[in-house]
């Protein structure tokens, strides 16, 4: 499913034009970016948590020339599901 397909859908079941709709999922979306870009969990109950995880600096390896190379910090999205959502699936 892709976003003008869950936008169809979210219409269709909560009654609202596709327009609404869009602006609707396009506004929780930007709420849990900016949330996760401050360092905030986001708990969705029934269906999960966003949050943020630090990846230390590691060491790694080019495989095309087996050269190591350091693989800088980062800090990435991580979505954990709810018990209902395990269900579910």
């Amino acid at each position: 499913m892709n976003k003008s397909e869950l936008v169809a859908a979210v219409a269709e079941r909560a009654e609202l034009k596709r327009k609404d709709a869009a602006a609707a999922i396009d506004a929780v979306v930007d709420v849990i970016s900016e949330k996760l870009g401050q360092g905030e969990e986001v708990s969705i109950i029934g269906f999960g948590t966003f949050s943020v995880k630090s990846r230390a600096e590691r060491v790694g390896r080019n495989p095309r020339t087996g050269e190591s190379i350091t693989i800088a910090a980062a800090k990435t999205p991580v979505f954990k599901p709810g018990k209902a959502l395990k269900e579910a699936v």
